[in-house]
């Protein structure tokens, strides 16, 4: 039986950076789809759910605020260019806020 040198050893046993990059890319991906889930349920919760009040509307958006950078840490700006907006125009029509 012929050994393995201890360089090639290593290479069998650790992921390559192609396997890392396709794992890593599909995590990510499967966090953005939570991610769009939750906020549009959130959306949809503040749209359609007649008894919810101004305030706890305001608290939903930044739990789902708080969420999402606990899922993209440092991505505050994202935030702010994607979701921000579509909220406020939400908030807008839905109350009336001028």
């Amino acid at each position: 039986m012929s050994e393995v040198p201890a360089n090639e050893e290593a290479t069998i046993l650790t992921p390559q950076p192609a396997q890392l990059d396709a794992a890593e890319k599909m995590q990510e991906q499967k966090l953005i789809r939570r991610l769009q889930m939750m906020m549009n349920l959130v959306m949809q919760t503040i749209a359609q759910d007649s008894s919810l009040t101004i305030d706890e509307a305001a608290q939903m958006i930044a739990d789902s605020r708080r969420a999402a950078l606990a899922m993209f840490p440092g991505k505050e700006l994202a935030y702010d260019i994607i979701w921000r907006p579509r909220f406020q125009r939400l908030m807008r029509e839905r109350f009336r806020i001028m």
